[in-house]
């Protein structure tokens, strides 16, 4: 059985998907998935033994570059390919208008999300079937579950399996132990405090490990030398692509996340991780997996907000109690570094000894 699977973005989207392909899998020997995806993430599902194509898009650089796009015949070449390969079925597995309008190019029926499910309802008119998953869940159960409608087999009990094998990541690393430190994000709201870092770094370090930073930006590569600046055993990392850190990832002990995609990364790797939340709410997207821990901020002015933007206005008590200008947004002052660094020493101790 050959199915089309749609889910172009974002990162974390990508691979809380990879579960369901496991699910379909193990239920039907042989099956094969060619998955479409945003071009920026287009590797991940090279991973995972279930896809058999990788078919990228770049939606939201053709949207800049229409009339580019148009000239150079990527946009009809994606078409093309589309038409030219014959598929059992569609899975629309992103909800999206933008999406489910690439399902039109596929000779196929199509499954997705019907319109109370989905995240814009009106993207299930495109479906011959729609099938209904409750809210409220988390996205990976969500995605397993739709899988199981499309292709007929009931969902396995239990935690979903990413299905990747971390023995191709890994190389050998004759440095200290070390932790990873996920400090960037999309939302200003999501960051915690620079202050906390540099203090979670000197913590760390202090108990002979070594940290390590990534950065996938000029702002995340300054904040990424402030925490380090004058700390033996700071490493700041070169930048890497998705597959680089990937393997800086499978050989940690242990990493501490935002909300951000690669915290997803770590948990599908199996990477024993911290994962800190304030605006937005783990429960529905938060790292799934085995070793993954959630701080969830419980200020009760705010938390969860799920604002990009902190609009939280600061009381003179709050500006007594704490430096606003470093310790900010407020929600984040719940999880300060010394909660942070015993939550992290408890995690990599269960890892030593299981």
């Amino acid at each position: 059985m050959r199915v089309l699977l749609i889910k172009t973005s974002s990162l974390g989207d990508v691979i809380h998907t990879l579960p369901a392909l496991t699910d379909a899998l193990r239920a039907l020997p042989g099956i094969q998935f060619d998955w479409v995806v945003e071009e920026g993430f287009a590797e991940i599902p090279t991973w995972h033994p279930a896809v058999a194509n990788v078919i990228p898009v770049a939606i939201r650089r053709w949207r800049k570059n229409l009339w580019q796009t148009f000239r150079k015949g990527e946009w009809r070449q994606f078409k093309q390919r589309l038409r030219d390969t014959r598929y059992d079925l569609v899975i629309d597995a992103q909800g999206l208008l933008k999406s489910a309008w690439l399902t039109r190019y596929v000779k196929a029926p199509i499954a997705g999300l019907d319109k109370a499910s989905a995240r814009e309802p009106m993207a299930a008119r495109f479906y011959d079937r729609p099938y209904a998953v409750a809210r409220g869940q988390h996205a990976v159960e969500r995605l397993r579950q739709l899988f199981g409608q499309a292709l007929g087999y009931a969902v396995p009990a239990g935690l979903g399996d990413y299905g990747l094998d971390r023995s191709r990541l890994l190389e050998p690393d004759s440095g200290l132990p070390f932790v990873l430190f996920l400090h960037g994000t999309t939302w200003d709201s999501k960051h915690w405090p620079e202050l906390y870092w540099r203090q979670l770094a000197e913590r760390m370090i202090g108990r002979g490990l070594e940290v390590r930073l990534p950065w996938g930006n000029p702002a995340e590569k300054a904040r990424a030398e402030r925490i380090a600046d004058g700390l033996d055993n700071a490493v700041v990392l070169p930048k890497l692509n998705l597959a680089g850190v990937a393997r800086v990832l499978a050989a940690a002990q242990g990493c501490v996340a935002v909300d951000t995609g690669l915290g997803h990364l770590a948990a599908a790797l199996d990477v024993p991780t911290l994962s800190l939340f304030g605006p937005t709410n783990p429960g529905l997207t938060g790292a799934y997996g085995k070793s993954q821990v959630h701080l969830a901020a419980d200020y009760p002015a705010c938390a969860p907000c799920l604002q990009k933007k902190c609009t939280y206005r600061p009381t003179p008590e709050d500006q007594r109690q704490v430096d606003t200008e470093r310790e900010w947004p407020m929600c984040f002052t719940r999880l300060n570094p010394e909660r942070v660094a015993n939550q992290l020493g408890a995690l990599l101790l269960a890892k030593e000894h299981p």
